[in-house]
């Protein structure tokens, strides 16, 4: 049995594990994802996720191209 987790949560825990301190794209994140056998459906539904949670401080967006996701670690 597993708790429903939200995708942000699914893709924070991933990250914890993977140890991934330096900034990836969603393509990246997705890869990992799918090496911790989370399924999300594409790069950009992470890229949707991970930018809404970037409104609140949870995220960071690095506008480059591609762009970059950075957690902030700060309140963990």
């Amino acid at each position: 049995m597993s708790l429903h987790r939200s995708e942000f949560e699914r893709i924070r825990t991933v990250l914890e594990e993977a140890d991934a301190d330096e900034p990836l794209t969603a393509r990246e994140i997705l890869q990992l994802l799918e090496e911790h056998d989370e399924e999300f459906e594409s790069a950009h539904r992470v890229a949707t996720v991970l930018g809404r949670r970037a409104q609140t401080g949870d995220v960071e967006v690095i506008r480059d191209q591609p762009y970059r996701y950075q957690f902030d670690t700060t309140g963990t």
